[in-house]
């Protein structure tokens, strides 16, 4: 390798849409000397080797491909900076699979006979075939025996060995028209979901000194000024600072209504402008953008196997050999037992090696599970794997923490309560004054509510816990909570104590003026996401908050939570979780935002972090990212996790009952090879298809 060395290799794969092949190419490749382990990214067309040692790279590149190239010929194998070109349309496989057809048929339908009609078959058989019995050949040399090219090599020469010209042919031309159409169905799913997912522009119009220039996204720097016009995607993560436009973000969040926008706004790479020109200041680079963080996920989700997909894998390494054997029990006991002939019970052996190969199991089940992914993506829910939305289906509790996620993490002002000879407006007045200097979101949304100032902002001393205070012009202004007025000698109205929200008290010149109470607020969605978990059967919804018990108390009362705490430490959530899970009797999810979230995020079945402003810490901890900050992506991603696993279970059920009824009537000569070739590549197309269903989920946003 070069000098500086890498733990592992990012490679390229064009072309490879079997998943039984896949999973014998990272076998293989994990057994390259200096690697320690391999995972394809099939959706992706991306391969991660894991490397144990230093060494030649174009040596190992070599290697790699020689795996390849013997297991799935055509596929190119290229480093991952290597650019990928645009979808080609196989024409020389459709040629080639087409003259074989017409030579098949000339050797049907043609008059006479003789050695030419031989001739002709085989000719087809040797055109349909190349590949296979290629791979066959290359896979004999390493002794590789019992994979899906084997068994119809097999089954297609015991047909012509016992006569069966035609149905020989017709197996190999109908089994290669099969991979095809499988393979570009599964490409289709795979781009439709990663088109899903990178909806990153390529390139940027970057302004310095007053001029315009077109450059690549990734070379822009943090700091640095973008021009977006009407119409055009946002490039990377920014603050306007001059123009206002509304944004779509529904590609980004799932959500379908335009979000404004003005100078002092933060926007997100994958946004798109809806109205006039905005100059943007670059607060991430290109790599680091929160859409980028989240298709860096993605990736790594997809090398990562569920538990349903990595038993699937293992059950076909043993469905194979097990049916190959039973086929050659089938060929020659009955007849030996007197039963019938040998070329009879050796046709039927041949049914069963046409239904052995586990293509429709292998390529199905991973197919429906990154199909979920990218359905949940489109809702703004990035899913860390298959294994995720698996978990997600068998949901029975969900736990939220209360600001940021429940509630907006915004702070309004709901109540003023003048004291003695002050009025409303005087009151707010002077804490106005005083709040304006501060940074404190409490002290801001005082400030707010004051209404704008003309004259500076004027210095005030923080009082870290306590409050602020204002010395000015003679007048001595405290603004907090009753130990800071208390500690300065003022009574405070012991009665505005115990409610909910955040209560101000403020004294001018040691005279008590009054209180204000400041209080966060719901989401839009909190009421309509506890709605929706109910109507999909979670039992149990509650909220562990470390806000006032007061506050978290009345939040969980406009929901109609069925648990809530408030006050809570850290290590206090984390506590309470594990309770709540052990009498929750199944999957237990916990939603949050802020640092001190990032242990429960850990600990749950599945943790989700809310992604658009969720802290770094809390979002690497999660399962999951809602980018939207919208606690509506909980229930979508139970929703398509549901309906991602009843897919799964659908392809299964159907490729297991149609491989046993063909089977079965083979193993009792009813059923021919032609069945047995569409209980193989017909229910691996049909399987793919219904795989791709699930993509349709969620197309309309919330």
């Amino acid at each position: 390798m070069d000098s500086h060395f890498s733990s592992e290799l990012r490679l390229s794969l064009e072309g490879l849409n079997c998943a039984n092949c896949s999973a014998r190419i990272e076998e293989q490749v994990s057994g390259l000397p200096g690697v320690s382990g391999a995972a394809i990214d099939l959706v992706g067309g991306r391969m991660k080797v894991f490397l144990s040692e230093r060494g030649d790279s174009d040596e190992l590149l070599s290697r790699i491909r020689a795996v390849v190239d013997s297991i799935e010929p055509g596929v190119v194998v290229s480093e991952e900076s290597v650019s990928r070109s645009s979808p080609v349309f196989p024409r020389k496989d459709v040629f080639r699979l087409s003259s074989a057809a017409v030579l098949w048929i000339l050797a049907i339908f043609l008059p006479g006979d003789g050695a030419w009609r031989t001739v002709l078959y085989v000719s087809a058989y040797l055109v349909a075939g190349i590949n296979v019995l290629r791979s066959v050949f290359l896979n004999f040399r390493k002794g590789i025996v019992f994979d899906e090219f084997f068994l119809m090599a097999a089954a297609t020469f015991g047909a012509f060995a016992i006569g069966e010209f035609a149905e020989a042919v017709a197996v190999m031309l109908f089994y290669e028209s099969g991979e095809l159409v499988q393979s570009i169905a599964v490409d289709r799913s795979r781009r439709s979901i990663l088109s899903l997912m990178d909806i990153r522009p390529d390139s940027a119009t970057l302004l310095e000194n007053g001029t315009e220039r077109r450059v690549k996204a990734m070379d822009v720097k943090m700091g640095q000024t973008v021009l977006i016009r009407p119409g055009e995607r946002v490039p990377l993560d920014g603050i306007i600072f001059a123009g206002t436009s509304s944004l779509d973000t529904s590609s980004l969040t799932g959500e379908s209504v335009p979000r404004d926008a003005a100078e002092g706004d933060e926007v997100l790479a994958g946004s798109v402008n809806m109205g006039g020109t905005l100059s943007v200041e670059v607060s991430r680079p290109f790599g680091e953008s929160t859409l980028s963080k989240g298709l860096r996920l993605i990736e790594e989700a997809r090398e990562r196997k569920a538990p349903t997909e990595r038993f699937i894998t293992s059950f076909a390494k043993w469905y194979t050999p097990v049916v190959v054997i039973l086929a050659a029990l089938l060929a020659v006991i009955p007849p030996l037992a007197g039963l019938g002939a040998f070329r009879d019970w050796g046709y039927r052996a041949l049914v069963f090696l046409v239904v052995s190969c586990p293509c429709a199991l292998v390529i199905s089940v991973p197919l429906a599970l990154f199909g979920g992914i990218g359905a949940a993506s489109r809702r703004g829910l990035l899913l860390k794997g298959g294994s995720v939305l698996e978990t997600m289906a068998r949901t029975k509790a969900v736990l939220f923490d209360k600001t940021g996620t429940l509630t907006q993490g915004k702070f309004r002002v709901t109540g003023i309560f003048p004291a003695g000879r002050f009025s409303r407006e005087e009151l707010l007045a002077i804490a106005g004054a005083a709040e304006r200097g501060s940074n404190h979101p409490i002290a801001m949304a005082v400030a707010s509510e004051a209404g704008a100032f003309d004259g500076p902002v004027e210095a005030v001393k923080e009082l870290p816990g306590l409050g602020v205070r204002l010395l000015r012009e003679g007048e001595d202004i405290l603004a907090g909570n009753a130990r800071l007025l208390e500690r300065n000698g003022v009574n405070v109205d012991k009665g505005a104590e115990g409610k909910p929200g955040a209560v101000v008290h403020i004294a001018r010149n040691g005279t008590y003026a009054g209180h204000i109470v400041v209080e966060d607020t719901l989401r839009h969605g909190s009421s309509q996401t506890v709605r929706r978990l109910r109507g999909l059967g979670v039992s149990t919804i509650g909220m562990l908050s470390g806000d006032r018990p007061e506050n978290a108390a009345q939040a969980a009362e406009i929901l109609g939570l069925d648990i809530w705490e408030g006050g809570l430490m850290p290590s206090e959530k984390l506590d309470h979780f594990q309770k709540i899970r052990a009498n929750a009797g199944g999957v237990t999810l916990f939603i949050g935002d802020g640092m001190n979230d990032a242990p429960l995020l850990a600990a749950a079945d599945v943790g989700l972090a809310m992604g658009g402003l969720g802290a770094d810490v809390a979002i690497e901890a999660a399962d999951g990212v809602i980018l939207s900050d919208d606690p509506l992506g909980v229930a979508d991603g139970i929703e398509i996790a549901r309906r991602t696993r009843s897919i799964v279970w659908q392809n299964i059920a159907f490729a297991l009952g149609v491989k046993g009824l063909v089977l079965a009537l083979g193993a009792f000569g009813m059923a021919t090879m032609w069945e047995a070739v569409f209980a193989d590549v017909g229910v691996a197309v049909l399987a793919t298809l219904n795989a791709a269903r699930i993509l349709k989920t969620g197309t309309s946003g919330h």
